[in-house]
């Protein structure tokens, strides 16, 4: 007979997101303030710099952006954030220089093991490198490295590592060609 999920036995007090204190705060400010409407990005950028965010220079963030846990998020210089995105950053988040993280996308560090009949919480980084573009509405998953200057279409989900200077596309995001950048 085959075990069955069983979610009474599920516990995750082994991870520990931060200070409950600062989750509250950064729960309340996030969702009234970054989350919200009013634009602007240099407001942003101040409020995720004082919850611990490590900011680069030039980095826009648009409205409705929702990040999980600041103190776990590192942007390098010139990237930008469009609206509606979601870091759901159980684990570290880092996006290097001159990335861009198109309306709606996901990034999501955390996963539950299926095998487990508790459920198990699995928290995997995600590392976006310098010049990759996350297209419109994809979600890239747990431990996945997009390497420099890949680019992932719209609506694709990665859920392994990228190729530099790579085009990707679909469920599951699948190689398509190389990317050439023209100088001007």
């Amino acid at each position: 007979m085959q075990a069955k999920t069983d979610l009474s036995k599920y516990s995750n007090k082994e991870y520990n997101p931060g200070n409950i204190f600062a989750r509250i705060l950064w729960y309340i400010i996030g969702e009234c303030l970054v989350n919200s409407m009013i634009p602007g990005s240099f407001w942003r950028v101040l409020l995720l710099r004082m919850f611990g965010s490590k900011i680069g220079k030039g980095v826009v963030i648009k409205p409705y952006v929702k990040i999980k846990y600041p103190w776990k998020l590192e942007i390098g210089d010139y990237t930008w954030i469009g609206e509606h995105v979601w870091i759901d950053n159980l684990g570290k988040v880092k996006i290097g220089n001159n990335a861009c993280i198109s309306q709606g996308s996901m990034l999501l560090c955390g996963n539950h093991n299926y095998k487990k009949v508790t459920f198990d919480l699995i928290v995997r980084g995600i590392v976006i490198e310098d010049g990759a573009w996350i297209g419109a509405k994809c979600v890239v998953c747990p431990g996945v490295v997009v390497k420099s200057h890949s680019v992932i279409t719209v609506g694709s989900i990665v859920i392994q590592s990228t190729e530099p200077y790579t085009i990707y596309q679909g469920n599951p995001a699948i190689k398509l060609r190389e990317r050439v950048i023209e100088n001007n």
